[in-house]
């Protein structure tokens, strides 16, 4: 995996953390989810928000920062709570090779570009599958299972 971290500026970090507290307590703003992570350091719970993709249903995590802090956690931990704060399940979390991303790269870019134009190594919804391949690397993309 290559590694990338596109760290969020004061601004941003101040942004998720109102996101964050929003889908805690069950309001979603445009498939916000709550999810909380153990700490590989500290062992301790850590939330954040992210947009939880569903395909073909199954449900999977995409970290378009790169090698974000929580994707670091999950891969550690290898499970993760996801939901608001009175429904969370528990799941397994599986890193996907990097041949199986770009279709899910895609569909994730398709439903929040607008969101993420900025941190995705300058893919866009038209991205050729050459070139989801060759950034997919970068981007850690999690399956969870029950």
């Amino acid at each position: 995996m290559s590694v990338r971290y596109d760290v969020p500026s004061d601004g941003a970090r101040a942004f998720n953390s109102v996101i964050r507290w929003l889908a805690e307590r069950g309001i979603s703003i445009q498939g916000s989810t709550a999810v909380q992570v153990r700490g590989r350091r500290s062992g301790r719970p850590h939330s954040v928000v992210v947009n939880l993709l569903t395909s073909d249903g199954r449900r999977f995590l995409v970290s378009p920062r790169g090698n974000t802090q929580w994707a670091r956690n999950v891969r550690a931990a290898g499970e993760i709570e996801v939901g608001a704060r009175r429904h969370v399940r528990r799941y397994r979390a599986v890193e996907l090779p990097d041949h199986a991303k770009p279709d899910l790269l895609s569909a994730y870019l398709r439903r929040w570009y607008w969101q993420v134009k900025h941190h995705v190594g300058g893919l866009t919804p038209d991205s050729t599958e050459e070139q989801l391949r060759t950034i997919a690397p970068s981007i850690p993309v999690f399956e969870l299972v029950d």
